[in-house]
């Protein structure tokens, strides 16, 4: 059945194939121009793509609903968008699957003028299980296609902020690089496991965000392969109790064999943080250990939250490290959540960010 299926939606990719959307047909073809530098961007819905900095964007993952307009224009700056690829691992254990998926998503491709793939699979996985080797062939099994189907095609593959089975995902890290165009290390959520006090925390802590990239390296894995994801969000605690130094615990709240997590807090956008700071009652403050801003509010119920993100300060050296240590590029989770609003702070704050990508020795 899953093979008719399969040429049935091949049948429609035929009838549906070469139906530009964009106003200059040769906006509709692929891209396929590596850039020097990487940058990297999540772009999950809305219009707000229209103000990113295109001077700086080279490949867009698309993750909201498809936007032949996004397509055209990002194809007009020379700029890669790709797909999203999610598919549960005990479907693709079994190696038909496997190969319907990768063929539905090289179709859907062709289709939206797509220039690769994003594979985003974050689900655990026991080493040397059916799942381990099942996903390390999707993802060889993949970028073989994309490659041979789209001549010049990206593909690339979502890795834990650090190769230590982080989240019990226990990957052939290794092989997969060495499979796939690109690993896009997504360097924040680094409080998805707490195993010790359970407290407030910044989300990617800069030395624990760096060495973990010195781990991927000693694994000898290529640097102009890895791309640095920073987070363009933060987490709001409520708080349980407040010390007088400043440290906010947590509620527990488990997660994959951890007994608290940032599940006990709630992701902000950077828009709202900025917002929020300066009617918090204790102003942006900022921890020297974990190289992070933070702040502390009362909501309206009396409750005070700890509020941690980063912002151009936090992750200026990150992105310093990215040309320091030779990796390909750095990206954000996500582009959308900005203020591209004309109000002048707003777009102050929003070049900001945006800059910081390039690092603090901008030459």
């Amino acid at each position: 059945m899953s093979w008719f299926l399969l040429f049935l939606s091949t049948i429609v990719v035929v009838c549906r194939a070469n139906i530009c959307p964009c106003e200059r047909p040769e906006h509709c073809q692929q891209i396929r121009e590596e850039k020097d530098f990487e940058v990297f961007v999540f772009d999950v819905g809305g219009k707000t793509w229209k103000s990113y900095n295109w001077s700086m964007v080279t490949t867009v993952a698309a993750f909201g609903k498809y936007d032949a307009e996004l397509m055209c224009h990002a194809h007009s700056k020379g700029a890669r968008v790709v797909l999203k690829g999610d598919v549960p691992l005990s479907y693709i254990v079994d190696q038909e699957n496997r190969t319907v998926w990768i063929t539905e998503k090289i179709n859907l491709a062709k289709v939206q003028f797509m220039d690769g793939i994003n594979i985003d699979i974050e689900q655990a996985v026991e080493d040397g299980s059916p799942e381990f080797h099942a996903l390390t062939a999707l993802v060889k099994e993949t970028t073989e296609t994309f490659h041979r189907e789209i001549p010049g095609s990206q593909v690339s593959f979502d890795v834990a902020w650090s190769p230590k089975c982080i989240d019990k995902r226990c990957y052939d890290y290794i092989t997969i690089a060495d499979s796939c165009d690109l690993l896009f290390v997504m360097s924040y959520d680094e409080q998805s496991q707490i195993t010790g006090d359970c407290i407030a925390m910044a989300n990617a802590p800069l030395s624990q965000t760096l060495n973990a990239y010195d781990q991927y390296l000693s694994m000898n894995i290529d640097p102009m392969k890895l791309v640095m994801g920073v987070p363009w969000y933060g987490y709001d605690y409520p708080c349980l109790n407040l010390s007088e130094h400043g440290i906010c615990s947590i509620a527990k709240v488990p997660f994959r064999g951890a007994p608290c997590s940032d599940a006990a807090g709630r992701q902000k956008p950077y828009e709202w943080i900025m917002k929020q700071v300066n009617v918090s009652m204790s102003g942006r403050l900022w921890d020297e250990k974990q190289k992070a801003p933070y702040f502390n509010y009362k909501d309206q119920t009396g409750q005070i939250h700890q509020v941690w993100y980063d912002d151009p300060q936090s992750i200026c050296p990150k992105a310093d490290s990215v040309k320091s240590k030779g990796l390909r590029g750095i990206g954000m989770w996500n582009g959308n959540i900005l203020d591209y609003s004309d109000e002048p702070v707003a777009r102050q704050q929003t070049t900001g960010m945006w800059n910081a990508l390039l690092g603090c020795l901008q030459e």
